[in-house]
């Protein structure tokens, strides 16, 4: 426990630290980086992001993973709106519904890889193709749209993204997430259990424990963290387009390891997470700043992702070391 801590801390330290020089580096390099507009969009890509970084951290700390987490999230933002727009439903009620469809996508996840036995990385990526197919079936692959902060019901953007002062909302909304779920990570019995598991889940089953329920409640909160962030992407783009939401799970993964959460399981936090989220929206917008076009910001992105999990994967070869010795 002591060895896990340590590394936990030492990684969200260098973390940190990345995000401070890499922050400096742009307000440097940068043109406007060190703004109000560009600041607020830092905090309104890093809402959602923020959220499925978050759930899938529960996830890949059990040594699981979940491609599905982009597309259950635009699914979920499609139901949301299909009922908003078509269905005169209030807008209250389609928030609910965002939630439970991402919850019951986290719940279908879970059975899969822990009842029927499906490896994470088929039935999630099975899932992400199942749910996009099902946000298109729903609208007749049509756009589904969300108030803005000038139409009727505006208060749908003032609470989810920015009040009338611009006060960023979604960042007070994304804080309280993180320090639910850091709670439940490390002051209760669940998040004590999904440490156990990604640790050493055989030696969890010899204790006696139930260790496939414990797995499966971390693939629940990964889809109900997708439901809760489909409704600030609503917030922030209001158009929902079908068919869409690949990518979104590598940068929330991205996130998760940059953030020090091991891809083999058992070491992790969601603060580490939400450093790791800002470093991926900074990057982002710092290169944005610079005049670069879209392929820069993809590939230099990449660079990160691939130096991030060779990262973790020296740190699991020294661990293993230690262990042996």
């Amino acid at each position: 426990m002591g060895d896990r801590v340590k590394k936990i801390q030492l990684q969200k330290l260098l973390a940190f630290g990345s995000l401070v020089i890499l922050y400096l580096f742009f307000a440097y390099a940068g043109r406007n980086f060190v703004t109000v507009p560009t600041t607020l969009n830092i905090l309104a890509q890093s809402y959602f992001v923020g959220f499925l970084a978050i759930g899938v951290t529960f996830v890949i700390i059990t040594g699981g993973i979940d491609l599905s987490i982009g597309t259950v999230m635009i699914c979920s933002a499609l139901v949301g709106g299909e009922l908003y727009r078509i269905h005169d439903m209030p807008l209250w009620i389609c928030i609910i519904a965002m939630i439970l469809v991402g919850t019951t996508f986290g719940l279908f996840n879970g059975v899969m890889v822990t009842k029927v036995g499906l490896p994470p990385f088929i039935a999630t990526l099975g899932t992400m193709m199942v749910s996009m197919g099902l946000g298109s079936i729903i609208t007749n692959v049509q756009s589904r749209t969300f108030p803005t902060i000038l139409e009727a019901d505006a208060w749908f953007a003032r609470v989810f993204l920015r009040s009338e002062g611009n006060f960023p909302m979604g960042a007070v909304f994304l804080g309280s997430y993180l320090i639910i779920t850091f709670i439940i990570l490390n002051k209760t019995k669940l998040g004590r259990y999904i440490y156990a598991v990604g640790s050493n889940e055989e030696a969890v089953r010899l204790s006696g424990v139930n260790a496939s329920n414990w797995k499966l409640a971390a693939y629940v909160i990964s889809g109900l963290s997708a439901g809760i962030a489909a409704i600030f992407f609503s917030a922030a783009y209001t158009v929902i387009v079908p068919g869409t939401g690949q990518g979104f799970e590598l940068s929330a993964i991205a996130a998760v390891v940059i953030g020090g959460t091991s891809l083999s399981g058992g070491v992790g936090s969601v603060t580490g997470t939400i450093i790791g989220v800002f470093i991926m929206s900074v990057l982002t917008n710092g290169l944005v700043s610079m005049g670069l076009p879209a392929p820069y910001q993809v590939f230099f992105t990449g660079v990160v992702v691939i130096v991030a999990v060779f990262m973790d994967i020296q740190r699991t070869k020294k661990a293993n070391q230690v262990k042996r010795k």
